[in-house]
């Protein structure tokens, strides 16, 4: 099985990222997040790829988020593109193509040229049913009322911190994907953008003692933390005891590909830190949280009908949006994800499951 952004040209964007990054993750200083030598070398080296490949690029923030242009995704890619975007994504962690016109095949096919496709085992209604790789995010309008609840009553009981929205996908599992692909086919005139954040240069923004701490600990991730169960019988409590995903991460993880080191912490999966008390466990993760989601290290994309965002679900995390519900607009979007690999700590030690989740099993 493959995991992470696999392809016939990968070696291509190894050789651009790997040059400039992995030599040097042993040091947070050191690394092209923090030190601008080492990223102008490594957006110099980008600039190239993108070049050779006919493509534009153009940043979109100052630590993450960047637009391609030059490419129809619906025409299929060639080595060099592939490798361009590829790059583009290790180095930006999530990209923007805009005005394109794929449908659920081209989808597919485009995600394949990156790595092995996830197909989960339970989708909603809305999602097709011939591409069992794709889950259309209108199933999560379905969520609530499987549980007998309204979506606003559904969102509110789950939303249990200001920050609880902030997650990875699937970052109860002990193997989360390595990246998702995300395409819009309807969305509102106005409201409902995504905002991602930069865990690498979240990361490397901490002070040096508690970069060091940091990497010392591991936290439970699991599936439902913080819900707010409601008065008497509650069928989704019901439902998190029977399907229970949950497994203890590095709170500092290693990225596979870059060698950077990534602060492992989102709003929505983390339960606790291993070893400390909840007193201790809740002030330490509330800091690095408010760290992780700090402004600077973060971009918020408008989505247009046709666009595309592909990021790097192992360095960053995102908000879906909460303004638009109340709208009454569509908003249809649709996910392909790809497999990734179990997360491996500044010690060299990986990811261990806790129930519900082993590599490979979707």
């Amino acid at each position: 099985m493959t995991t992470g952004f696999d392809s016939e040209a990968g070696n291509v964007a190894e050789d651009v990222v790997r040059d400039v990054a992995q030599g040097t993750a042993r040091d947070a200083s050191a690394h092209p997040t923090a030190n601008p030598t080492a990223h102008a070398a490594l957006d110099e080296a980008l600039e190239e790829a993108v070049r050779d490949a006919g493509l534009t690029l153009r940043p979109a923030a100052g630590h993450i988020g960047a637009d391609i242009d030059g490419v129809d995704l619906a025409d299929g890619l060639g080595d060099a593109q592939v490798a361009a975007i590829r790059a583009a994504v290790l180095r930006w962690k999530v990209v923007f193509f805009r005005g394109q016109r794929l449908d659920h095949a081209g989808h597919v096919a485009f995600a394949r040229r990156f790595g092995e496709p996830v197909v989960l085992r339970r989708r909603g209604s809305a999602s097709p049913a011939d591409f069992p790789e794709i889950e259309t995010t209108a199933d999560r309008l379905e969520l609530g009322g499987r549980f007998g609840m309204e979506h606003d009553e559904w969102l509110r009981r789950r939303r249990h911190t200001l920050l609880r929205g902030w997650h990875c996908d699937h970052g109860a599992r002990v193997d989360p994907p390595a990246a998702t692909i995300l395409r819009a086919e309807t969305v509102p005139p106005y409201g409902g953008d995504t905002t991602w954040s930069n865990l690498a240069a979240a990361y490397a923004g901490l002070s040096a003692p508690l970069r060091r701490f940091a990497g010392q600990l591991r936290a439970e991730h699991r599936l439902g933390v913080g819900y707010q169960p409601r008065p008497g019988d509650d069928a989704y409590v019901r439902h998190l005891l029977d399907h229970q995903v949950a497994s203890v991460h590095p709170l500092v993880r290693v990225h596979p590909e870059t060698g950077e080191r990534i602060l492992n912490v989102n709003g929505y999966y983390v339960e606790q830190i291993t070893g400390l008390s909840r007193a201790e466990s809740a002030a330490i993760l509330e800091l690095l949280l408010a760290e992780a989601t700090r402004p600077e290290y973060t971009v918020r994309f408008r989505w247009e009908p046709g666009s595309v965002a592909f990021w790097d679900n192992r360095a960053t995390i995102h908000l879906a949006p909460a303004d638009n519900a109340h709208l009454g607009f569509p908003r249809t979007m649709h996910r392909v994800m790809l497999t990734g690999d179990v997360p491996v700590g500044v010690d060299g030690k990986p990811s261990q499951p806790v129930t519900g989740t082993e590599p490979g099993r979707w």
